[in-house]
């Protein structure tokens, strides 16, 4: 009886992790919130090439998507979790009672037939309900934070973030970021319930090249093999060391701090993100 031999797993096959695709319900894009997406490939008016390992991709169309959740009071149903090309979380399609459509970031546990709401009263704190900080219970998972009443989501809304609402004094609530920072936000900001979708994303192993290409993404060369006259880091004789790391501008990286001390928001700020 003859022994069949099995191929030895590569290192790249033995970690790479298939995104959490089986909670898409459908391929098929809402057509009203569809716009154009024209791509500039890092071309100016010009057509110079002004940014760099940029080009090419698949074509897509943007998602409109409503960040500022000010449909208050009338619930929208979960009609469908879509991939949106755009970003790296799910989106849901959501159907209102009076008949209008719209698109949000969807949530972890968010399920197809479910009912979301938003508002400031009477807002139950579940998952995918948009509800001012000052409404939501101290120590709830959230995401999708707006930083100025009305701006729309600006925080913890990309795949796997969350926030947690830490305090709360006076009209200001104390939130810890994704980041690690701890800061005030004005309480009659919106957040959402819950953890944004699609936490696996960050376990991606792209397996070649051309994956990257299709995102729109060209090849980047270290700046250690980079001449001199093209990067802080380049020049040398054979593989000699690139110097202390740095930016093409001579910005040191690895720790060094680039926020301005005079920012008016420093005072927000409680706790400063860990290194």
């Amino acid at each position: 009886m003859s022994v069949r031999k099995l191929k030895p797993i590569t290192s790249a096959q033995r970690f790479r992790v298939v995104n959490g695709f089986d909670a898409i319900t459908t391929d098929k894009p809402e057509k009203s919130l569809l716009v154009p997406n024209k791509r500039s490939g890092g071309r100016n008016n010009r057509g110079k090439m002004t940014m760099r390992q940029i080009g090419g991709g698949h074509k897509r169309k943007y998602r409109i998507i409503d960040f500022q959740r000010n449909k208050t009071g009338i619930p929208g149903e979960v009609m469908s979790i879509q991939y949106d090309p755009n970003r790296t979380a799910f989106i849901a399609l959501l159907n209102y009672q009076d008949g209008e459509k719209r698109y949000i970031i969807a949530q972890n546990g968010l399920q197809v037939g479910q009912n979301v709401v938003s508002g400031k009263e009477g807002i139950a704190p579940e998952i995918g309900n948009a509800m001012p900080l000052s409404e939501i219970p101290l120590g709830t998972i959230i995401s999708c934070i707006e930083l100025r009443p009305g701006q729309g989501a600006v925080m913890a809304r990309s795949a796997g973030a969350f926030a947690q609402l830490m305090a709360r004094d006076g009209k200001f609530a104390t939130v810890k970021l994704p980041s690690g920072e701890t800061r005030m936000i004005l309480s009659e900001c919106m957040a959402t319930i819950g953890v944004v979708s699609n936490s696996d994303h960050q376990l991606t192993v792209s397996g070649k090249a051309g994956r990257t290409r299709w995102l729109g993404r060209r090849p980047r060369v270290r700046p250690v093999v980079m001449n001199p006259v093209d990067h802080p880091m380049g020049g040398g004789e054979g593989k000699s060391s690139g110097g202390h790391p740095r930016s093409r501008n001579g910005i040191p990286a690895k720790g060094y701090r680039t926020r301005s001390k005079t920012k008016a928001s420093n005072k927000y700020i409680v706790e400063r993100r860990k290194k």
